[in-house]
């Protein structure tokens, strides 16, 4: 079993507060967040980017090791994901989270590209995890 963890914290309160993010790898050490950099364009991060960039990695490591498992040995893939957040009546929620892939491996067709990068898609730990719609548009080639 795997575990990691994250810390945050929130010095003030409401739109005036500033927060901090700290990762157990140390990736993240006391990163910026608060109402400027998830409502606005202000420095630091948010909980919506740092969920994208969970789900990117961990979708395109999903479909990695699915392709490798069905023979692949050659290829490359990118995965951009964009997280929305919307109003949900006083408060907010996560409605979608859109990946946009582009890839090619040696070998492979894009019918069977597709197939394989649906499949990691639906078993991705944080595709599992997210209670919104997830969208998948690939390009291959």
């Amino acid at each position: 079993m795997v575990s990691r963890s994250a810390s945050a914290s929130y010095e003030g309160l409401g739109k005036e507060g500033k927060g901090k993010i700290s990762t157990q790898s140390g990736i993240l050490s006391d990163a910026q967040y608060g109402f400027n950099t998830r409502f606005e364009d202000g420095p630091g991060t948010n909980p919506e980017e740092l969920i994208a960039a969970a789900h990117a990695g961990c979708f395109t490591m999903a479909l990695a090791f699915a392709l490798a498992g069905a023979g692949h040995s050659q290829g490359n893939l990118k995965t951009d994901a964009k997280v929305t957040l919307d109003k949900d009546g006083d408060g907010f929620t996560i409605t979608k989270s859109a990946l946009t892939l582009t890839g090619h491996v040696e070998g492979l067709d894009r019918v069977e590209f597709e197939r394989i990068a649906n499949e990691a898609k639906a078993g991705c730990p944080v595709s599992k995890v997210l209670d919104c719609d997830i969208t998948l548009d690939t390009t291959f080639g």
